[in-house]
């Protein structure tokens, strides 16, 4: 198998234009997940105003310098419902969390350190100045810079970009991912099917891959073994304006396999189409119109493990995310045989024990068209070429994928 190219420096020429793509504005409800675009900056300060971080009354810390003490109640300040008044000496506002903190008022005491009678609060604890008060501003004030450019908007940057009145926000654009199966042996779930045909699995899997990884998915449904339908699917995906088309099958070269040809008439620039990968050897990848054409193999395993491993990096690059595979150290749970010159990723369960080391144990059988094993599996272990034997108990790589 002279000539295949080895798995990183594969996936170095699909990453090395993959330059981040061009922001858009999009309603802050739909950003989640989104990787901001540009800085973000505060519009207003939070809080607006002084506010009472208890249930209590506020007052003048000056009038609770010595208790027991009664006050006048003036009134009452909630959230949303602010007292408008101001508080003199010997008076005191009921005063809620989150309420303002009404004019003249410095402190708020604790209605457990309280006595209400007769429209008079009795105060049986001391406070200093300041107390049980959020100034204003304390969380931010305007012009902070409150998120970096590149940070993803997770639950809490959500919250904030909307505390800070950002009903929009600037992130990089999601990348559309066109995906094509073909052959003519395949049909649909739920279709009649003849004999000789299998059901189409891979595009659903990978949709969701794409999914995860922050693109779009589009289907473009299953192309017959003929040029003209390649043609056709490939017309699609042209003025889908997609970011990546990713095949299924027909890459290699047999008499059937038409995507390479079809691709070729095209005017694809080919980068390579065999590595050194098991499962997954003939994948292609090439560059057409300023779309990345990613061919995966036809088997199912085959193709999902490549799109974890090429895809994704692929599209968190377009994204802006760092690319962080979830690489953990483990033992082997069994024997594993010598490995050959591609690299092996092995369907694999992985366990923790109480000390917390992972043990990877691999299934007995490692078929590529197997789609119940790599359901089954959570981890795969990953094998260098010529990789020697190795016992139960030694240390390996292994590839979290949930």
């Amino acid at each position: 198998m002279a000539g295949l190219l080895p798995v990183d420096e594969a996936l170095a020429r699909i990453l090395a234009d993959a330059g981040k793509l061009e922001p858009e504005t999009v309603p802050l409800s739909a950003a989640g997940g989104r990787v901001l675009a540009a800085e973000l900056h505060a519009k207003r300060q939070q809080p607006p105003f002084a506010a009472s971080a208890m249930d209590g009354y506020a007052v003048r810390a000056v009038d609770v310098a010595s208790v027991p003490t009664t006050l006048k109640l003036i009134g009452q300040s909630a959230a949303g419902h602010a007292f408008s008044g101001v508080v003199n000496a010997g008076e005191a506002v009921r005063i809620f969390t989150g309420a303002p903190v009404p004019e003249g008022a410095d402190s708020v005491v604790i209605q457990e350190n309280t006595i209400l009678e007769n429209g008079r609060v009795s105060i049986i604890e001391t406070i200093a100045a300041g107390r049980n008060i959020r100034k204003a501003g304390l969380d931010f004030n305007e012009g902070d810079l409150l998120l970096e450019a590149g940070r993803v908007l997770d639950p809490a940057a959500l919250a904030l970009a909307a505390s800070a009145d950002y009903p929009t926000v600037h992130v990089i654009r999601q990348p559309r991912i066109a995906i094509l199966a073909t052959g003519d042996e395949l049909v649909s779930p739920g279709e009649a099917y003849r004999s000789d045909q299998i059901i189409a699995s891979n595009s659903f899997g990978l949709a969701e891959i794409v999914r995860e990884a922050g693109g779009v998915p589009i289907d473009l449904g299953i192309a017959e073994d003929r040029l003209e339908a390649l043609s056709n699917a490939l017309d699609q995906a042209t003025a889908g304006k997609v970011d990546i088309l990713v095949t299924l099958g027909g890459a290699s070269v047999g008499d059937h396999d038409l995507v390479q040809p079809a691709l070729a008439a095209r005017g694809m620039e080919l980068d390579f189409w065999k590595i050194a990968l098991r499962p997954g050897k003939p994948l292609m990848f090439g560059r057409l119109d300023g779309m990345k054409i990613l061919g995966l193999p036809g088997n199912p395993v085959s193709s999902l493990i490549c799109a974890h491993i090429f895809l994704t990096p692929l599209i968190h690059a377009l994204t802006g995310l760092s690319h962080q595979p979830n690489l953990r150290v483990a033992v082997l749970g069994s024997d594993m045989a010598t490995n050959d010159q591609r690299q092996d990723y092995v369907r694999a369960r992985v366990t923790k024990s109480p000390d917390g080391t992972l043990t990877a144990t691999p299934f007995a059988i490692q078929d590529s068209s197997m789609l119940k094993f790599l359901a089954d599996a959570n981890g795969l272990i990953i094998r260098e070429p010529h990789a020697p034997a190795a016992k139960a108990g030694s240390t390996c790589s292994v590839l979290m994928l949930r």
